[in-house]
């Protein structure tokens, strides 16, 4: 791996200096940090992070290598990657290669040697913003692409993640489960995670992702038992489209919605959702059940949150943030709705929220039965 001089650049005018790895290109995202202290493979394929320029608060990325079954997409959907020390040996029984070959396969350029504490505070204390990793450009260049680059919150990203056709989840070895029989789950792909399909495969699910801007009288020709919003990037206000198919579909059988489908779901409720300072990504954020007050930890990976006093009477809050208080799921009173704003499926992060999938089984069951 040659060694070249790389700066990450962010939009408030302070620079900092590493040493490029991966694709030496340059890349324009908005910076945010996640305090996950494993999982950089996941993360790293994570749609969800298209768009942004990810930074770890963990400093040492990249110890136990790639491998093949990690990814929870087809490609790296990180804009680009800032870490504090970078491993090139990694030791791992299932590696298959190492974290600079990665990126620089997938075309996205990472620096290293970074203050990534110091990225982090600034990031708490401003909020995040628009960033630039420059490798073999000078910094007034970088800075002035980056002025003249649109906003995070000003594109929708949706459509660069989404599927472009129908698909069925055939990965995996089946359904490891006991029950009598599988259910047929439309999942609309605002940016899903394959663990997502997983899980619910595993739960007794047969899923069919759709594009995000299917229309919903094509949703209800597949006459599926049930429908799941996947999570995906930026603000949820720009999914106006989403929002009109999700609104017309609700009642016609269960839905569960994570992460952006929380707040599509919201948004269908009558709802609206704001931008948080600098968002909530890791895998240990407490949320607490308020229907029952126990706290799970979960793994989280967003920038909006809904807003509570915007919902209408029959929507209630279902679970809460212990960290700051903001919404972290909903269920509607009357029909079977409910949504939560973390992941249930984990990857990376605990997986002690993956009772929410049989929650949603139980719906299933009930509306059917």
């Amino acid at each position: 791996m040659s060694v070249k001089d790389a700066y990450l650049i962010l939009q408030d005018g302070s620079t900092f200096k590493g040493v490029s790895f991966g694709a030496e290109c340059h890349a324009i995202g908005e910076v945010v940090f996640s305090t996950s202290m494993t999982g950089y493979q996941e993360m790293l394929t994570d749609p969800s992070f298209a768009g942004q320029i990810v930074v770890p608060t963990y400093p040492l990325i990249g110890n136990y290598g790639i491998n093949d079954r990690d990814n929870e997409s087809s490609k790296v959907q990180v804009a680009g990657f800032v870490v504090r020390d970078l491993c090139e040996q990694p030791s791992h029984s299932l590696s298959t290669s190492n974290l600079h070959n990665f990126l620089l396969d997938h075309g996205v350029p990472g620096i290293s040697g970074v203050d990534t504490r110091a990225v982090t505070r600034r990031l708490r204390r401003h909020g995040v913003m628009m960033g630039s990793i420059a490798v073999g450009q000078d910094i007034k260049t970088a800075r002035d692409a980056l002025l003249n680059t649109p906003s995070y919150g000003d594109i929708d990203l949706v459509p660069s993640v989404s599927t472009d056709r129908f698909s069925i989840w055939t990965k995996g070895n089946g359904n490891n489960h006991s029950r009598d029989q599988n259910y047929k789950v439309v999942v609309y792909d605002y940016g899903v995670k394959n663990n997502i399909l997983r899980m619910l495969q595993i739960k007794g699910c047969d899923t069919i992702s759709v594009p995000a801007n299917t229309p919903s009288q094509d949703v209800l020709s597949l006459n599926p038992d049930g429908l799941v919003l996947s999570p995906g990037p930026g603000d949820p206000e720009l999914l106006d489209y989403a929002v009109e198919s999700v609104s017309s579909l609700l009642g016609h059988f269960p839905v569960l919605g994570i992460c952006l489908g929380n707040q599509i779901m919201a948004r269908a409720f009558g709802g609206k959702n704001y931008k948080l300072k600098f968002g909530h990504r890791g895998g240990n954020h407490p949320v607490r059940d308020v229907a029952t007050g126990r706290v799970h930890i979960t793994a989280q990976n967003h920038g909006y949150s809904v807003d509570a006093d915007s919902l209408p009477a029959d929507v209630e809050v279902s679970h809460l943030s212990l960290n700051d208080g903001t919404v972290e799921g909903l269920r509607h009173k009357s029909i079977p709705a409910m949504s939560i704003q973390y992941h249930s499926e984990a990857s990376p992060g605990p997986l002690d929220n993956a009772y929410i999938f049989d929650i949603f089984f139980k719906m299933l069951e009930d509306w059917t039965s």
